[in-house]
C-alpha cells in the first residue's frame, strides 16, 4: 500500500500518544487479525504491514493504522480537522473471488430491442445512408447487440467508426437514452475530433442537431474524464494535470490540446517542478544524494565491451598501430586540455604512465586516487572534433576512439575517458562534492536506446510501471539486478524520489497530479474515492463504448472496472426518472494493432475480454471486411503477423472498391532514386500519397528527396493537399492510396527492467523470464501490419541492406516475408544478383 494522497492545508494529528501505547491491545490486535484473515475478511498483506508497523514503533497510531488497512472494504475514510484522506490501493493486493461471488460488473439484463424498432431502424439506415455506407450483416450484429457486454474484433479498415455512430443512433434516437448516459471514448484528441465530426454529419441526415458542446461531452479521451473525476473527490476544480503544465498549454484541458499524455514531452514548466523536488530531495535525504553522485560517476566510467563486438574486434586487428601513434595522440590531447586552462584539479594526478593493452603499450595521463582509477582524456572538444595530427588523413578524435574501443575490451583498471569540460566538471562533483548541490546528468537505463536526462528517466520508468497499474515503490522493492548493476542504484533512487515528488506536486497551488496518480486514485479497489463521485460524473459511463480497445492499459481497465462496479452497485437510484437503465460496455479493437507496449499497453484485455470484464452475457462479434484495401494488401499484412496469438478464425476479405486488380505488395532494398520516381509516377495519377518511416530523422531525408514535389503539393488548400510524411506509429488510423514504408521494424534490445514490471504486473505468459521481451518481438510485427494495411492500392516496403559483416540477426518484422506467394514481390534477390555481376 502506498502512503495516503493528503487534499488539506495540514497533516492529522496522531490518534494517540506512542509512549502511552499498552501491551494488551497490540496483542489483542494480532490475535484479531489471524481470525479475519482465516475468515477472508481482511487482507492479511496489509493487515501485517500495518500492524508490524504499529509494533515495532510501539505506538498505538501504528495499530489504528494497521486495523484500517486491515478493514475488509480495503479502505477506511479518514477525517482530521476536515481533511480528506484518501488511499491509494494496488488491486494485486486483493484477495481472489470468493467461491460463488456475483462477481459480475454488470446486471443480467437486455437492451430493449424489439423486432419493430429494428425494423424501423433498418428501414431508415436503407433510405438515408448510400448504397456504399449500407452496414454488412456483422455491422448491424454490433450495431444491434442487446447484451450487457459486446468485444468487436474490427480489422483495418473495416469501417469501425461508422458501425459506432450507428450504434449511438440506435441508443438515443431509436431507445430514446439520454446523451448524457453515454461515452464514446477514443485514446487521442486526433482521433477525436475526427469522430466528433462524423458523428455529427451523420445525425444532421436523421434531422438531428447535435451541438458542438453536446458531441464533445460525448465523445472523450480517457485523460480528461479521469481529470474531473480527481477534481470532483478532491473539492480542487482548479486541479492541473501535469502533462499540460507546460507554456501555452498551462490552463489548457486535455480536450483542447492534442499531445499524446501517454509520450509527453517534458517542458519547461513540468522541468521546474522535477528540478526542485530533485534538488531538495538531494540536500535533505543523505542517501538520495549518495545514488546521485554514484550514478553520474557510472556514466562517466568506461563501460566494458565484450570481446565477441564487432568493433572491438576490427580495431584489434589494427591495435599495432594504434599503439604506434598513440604517444603522439596523448601528448597533443593533453598539451590542448592544459592550455584550456582546465587542469590540473585537485584530485586528479596529472602524469603520463604506459600501461599493456594485449601486450602493446598505451598512455594513460594520470590517476584517480579517490576512484582507484585511470584517467583518459578525449579530442572531442579539446583540441576539437576536426582537428588533425600533421600527415594524418583521420581526425585525432578518431583516432582515440579506436583506442577507446581497445580499453574498453581490453584494459581491467577502472577507466574515466572525459572528453570535454562538462564531463570534467561531472568528475570532479563526484571526488568533491558540494553539499547541496544537485548533480544534473545524462542517464542510459538498461535496455534504453539512448541516454537522457535522469529526470527523464525517473518520468519515463515511473510511467511505465504506473501504466502498467503498479505502484512505483512496491514495483522497486520487487526488482532483483546483478551485483554491480547501475539500474540497482538507479531504481533505488526512482524509489525514493517519486513518492516525494507525488508529494511536491500536490503542494502546489493550485495542485498538480499526474495523469497516472489520477488512475490510480481510482483504481478498482478504492471503492470510497467512487462513493464519492456525484451522479452526473459517473452516469455518463453507464453505455460506455470504447474504440481502439487493444491499446488500453492495465492501468486504465482497473479505472473502467471499478467504475462499472460502482455503477451496477448504485443500480436504479443512479438511473432514477431515466429512460436509460442499468449499464453497457461495447469495446472495439484490433489485437493485430496493438503497438504501444513500449508504453504498458497490452493487447490481453482485448484477447481475454470475457474474463477481464466480468458479465452475465457478451456477445463476441467481428468485422472481417476490409473496405480499404484490395486482397494482396490484406493477405501481405497478415503473412507478417502469423503465428502471434490472436483471436481465432480472423482473415479479412476485400470489400472495397481497390478489390479489382490487386498489386503485390513490392519488398525492395532502399533505393531513394527508384522511390522519388515512383512517388512523382503515382501523384501525377492523382493519387493520395503516404510516406512511413521507423525513425523521426528520416524525415529531413524524404523531405530533401522529394522536396519539388512536397512545394507543389504545399501550394493545394490544405484539405487537397495529397501527400503525408510521418513515422508508423502515427500513421494508425490514417490510410492512402499509395504508402511507401522506409526500414524494417527491428527488436533492438532487451529491458531488463520492463520484464521485471511485466512480471510483477501478471502480463504475459507463465514461466516467461522476459514477458515484455517477448511482447515487443511481436509487437514489430503489428508495427508492420498496421503500416501495410494505410494502403489501398500499392505498398511499397524499402528495407535497409543488410551490411557485409553484420553479426546475428536481430529479430524483424521482414522475416516474416515468404518466397513465393502472389501478394508479395520480393525484388531483393535480383538486386543480389546484380550487384554480385557487377562486382
Amino acid at each position: 500500500m502506498t502512503s495516503p494522497t493528503h487534499f488539506s492545508e495540514k497533516n492529522p494529528s496522531s490518534l494517540r500518544d506512542p509512549k502511552k501505547a499498552k501491551f494488551f491491545p497490540r496483542i489483542l490486535a494480532a490475535q484479531l487479525g489471524r481470525v479475519l484473515g482465516k475468515l477472508r475478511l481482511l487482507h492479511p498483506e496489509s493487515w501485517e504491514q500495518g500492524y508490524r508497523s504499529g509494533e515495532t514503533q510501539g505506538d498505538a497510531a501504528g495499530y489504528m493504522r494497521g486495523h484500517q488497512e486491515g478493514h475488509s472494504s480495503g479502505y477506511k475514510e479518514g477525517f482530521d480537522a476536515g481533511q480528506v484522506v484518501l488511499e491509494i490501493r494496488d488491486h494485486r493486493a486483493v484477495d481472489r473471488p470468493v467461491p460463488g461471488l456475483d462477481d459480475d460488473l454488470f446486471e443480467d439484463w437486455r437492451l430493449p430491442i424489439t423486432p419493430h424498432l429494428e425494423a424501423r431502424m433498418r428501414a431508415d439506415v436503407l433510405k438515408i445512408l448510400p448504397a456504399h455506407k449500407q452496414p454488412t450483416p456483422s455491422q448491424w450484429e454490433m450495431i444491434l447487440s442487446k447484451t450487457p457486454t459486446t468485444v468487436v474484433v474490427a480489422g483495418a479498415g473495416s469501417g469501425k467508426s461508422t458501425t459506432l455512430i450507428l450504434r449511438i443512433l440506435l441508443l438515443h434516437h431509436y431507445l430514446g437514452f439520454e446523451l448524457d448516459s453515454l461515452t464514446v471514448v477514443t485514446f487521442t484528441n486526433m482521433s477525436r475530433w475526427d469522430f466528433i465530426g462524423k458523428f455529427r454529419d451523420t445525425f444532421l441526415l436523421w434531422g438531428l442537431t447535435i451541438t458542438s458542446e453536446e458531441a464533445r461531452t460525448l465523445v472523450r479521451t480517457f485523460h480528461s474524464m479521469i481529470l474531473n473525476f480527481a477534481r470532483a473527490v478532491t473539492g480542487s476544480q482548479d486541479m492541473k494535470a501535469f502533462e499540460f503544465l507546460d507554456g501555452k498549454q498551462l490552463s489548457a484541458e486535455p480536450d483542447d490540446v492534442d499531445i499524446n499524455p501517454f509520450d509527453f514531452r517534458i517542458g519547461m514548466t513540468q522541468r521546474s517542478l522535477l528540478n526542485k523536488c530533485y534538488d531538495d530531495l538531494c540536500s535533505n535525504n543523505p542517501r538520495f544524494r549518495d545514488l546521485m553522485l554514484d550514478l553520474l560517476t557510472s556514466t562517466l566510467e568506461l563501460k566494458h565491451l565484450s570481446a565477441d563486438d564487432d568493433k572491438a574486434k576490427r580495431r584489434h586487428a589494427m591495435i599495432e598501430n594504434i599503439s604506434a601513434r598513440d604517444a603522439e595522440c596523448t601528448d597533443i590531447t593533453e598539451k590542448a586540455w592544459l592550455t584550456a586552462g582546465l587542469l590540473p584539479q585537485a584530485g586528479l594526478i596529472l602524469k603520463q604512465e604506459t600501461i599493456q593493452i594485449e601486450g602493446h603499450p598505451f598512455r594513460i595521463n594520470g590517476r584517480i586516487p579517490e576512484k582507484k582509477a585511470v584517467l583518459v582524456l578525449g579530442a572531442q572538444q579539446y583540441p576539437g572534433s576536426d582537428f588533425r595530427r600533421a600527415g594524418s588523413k583521420f581526425q585525432l578524435a578518431r583516432e582515440l576512439k579506436a583506442k577507446q574501443k581497445l580499453f574498453q575490451t581490453y584494459c581491467y583498471e577502472r577507466v574515466f575517458w572525459i572528453e570535454n569540460e562538462d564531463e570534467l566538471k561531472k568528475l570532479i562533483a563526484c571526488i568533491r562534492p558540494t553539499p547541496g548541490a544537485s548533480p544534473g546528468f545524462d542517464y542510459q537505463i538498461d535496455g534504453e536506446l539512448s541516454a537522457e536526462p535522469i529526470l527523464d528517466c525517473f518520468v519515463g520508468a515511473a510511467g511505465f510501471i504506473e501504466n502498467l497499474a503498479l505502484d512505483v515503490s512496491r514495483a522497486v522493492n520487487a526488482m532483483k539486478f546483478p551485483k554491480g548493476s547501475r539500474d540497482a542504484l538507479f531504481f533505488e533512487a526512482l524509489g525514493l524520489f517519486w513518492p516525494q515528488f507525488m508529494s511536491h506536486l500536490e503542494q502546489q497551488r493550485p495542485r498538480v497530479m499526474m495523469f497516472n496518480r489520477m488512475f490510480a486514485l481510482f483504481n478498482e479497489c478504492n471503492t470510497s474515492t467512487f462513493e464519492r463521485l456525484p451522479a452526473s460524473l459517473l452516469r455518463p459511463m453507464s453505455h460506455l463504448m470504447i474504440d481502439e480497445f487493444q491499446d488500453i492499459s492495465p492501468q486504465i481497465v482497473s479505472w473502467v472496472r471499478g467504475a462499472q462496479r460502482e455503477i451496477r452497485r448504485r443500480g436504479r437510484d443512479l438511473h432514477a426518472g431515466r429512460v436509460a437503465q442499468w449499464s453497457s460496455m461495447i469495446c472495439v479493437g484490433d489485437d493485430w494493432q496493438s503497438i504501444y507496449g513500449w508504453r504498458g499497453s497490452a493487447p490481453k484485455y482485448f484477447l481475454e475480454f470475457k474474463s477481464e470484464f466480468k458479465s452475465p452475457a457478451t456477445s463476441n462479434l467481428m468485422l472481417r471486411e476490409n473496405y480499404r484495401s484490395h486482397q494482396y494488401i490484406i493477405d501481405a499484412a497478415e503473412q507478417i503477423v502469423k503465428g502471434i496469438p490472436t483471436a481465432p478464425n480472423k482473415a479479412a476479405t476485400s470489400a472495397g472498391p481497390a478489390a479489382k486488380n490487386p498489386i503485390p505488395v513490392s519488398i525492395s532494398y532502399r533505393n531513394d532514386k527508384y522511390l522519388a520516381e515512383r512517388a512523382e509516377e503515382h501523384y501525377r495519377a492523382g493519387e493520395s500519397i503516404m510516406i512511413l518511416f521507423r525513425r523521426g530523422a528520416e524525415r529531413a531525408v524524404v523531405e530533401k528527396l522529394l522536396r519539388n514535389l512536397l512545394a507543389e503539393d504545399e501550394k493545394q488548400p490544405k484539405k487537397q493537399r495529397r501527400i503525408q510524411l510521418m513515422t508508423f506509429h502515427k500513421s494508425k488510423g490514417l490510410e492512402a492510396d499509395t504508402v511507401f514504408l522506409l526500414g524494417d521494424c527491428l527488436f533492438l534490445t532487451s529491458s531488463p527492467y520492463k520484464n521485471q514490471a511485466y512480471r510483477v504486473a501478471q502480463l504475459g505468459a507463465s514461466g516467461d523470464p522476459q514477458p515484455y521481451d517477448t511482447s515487443q518481438r511481436e509487437e514489430i510485427r503489428r508495427l508492420a501490419y498496421v503500416a501495410i494495411t494505410r494502403a489501398a492500392k500499392h505498398c511499397y516496403w524499402f528495407i535497409d541492406e543488410p551490411p557485409p559483416e553484420s553479426g546475428p540477426s536481430k529479430p524483424k518484422a521482414s522475416d516474416g516475408i515468404p518466397s513465393n506467394v502472389p501478394f508479395f514481390h520480393d525484388a531483393r534477390r535480383s538486386m543480389e544478383r546484380s550487384q554480385r555481376k557487377a562486382r
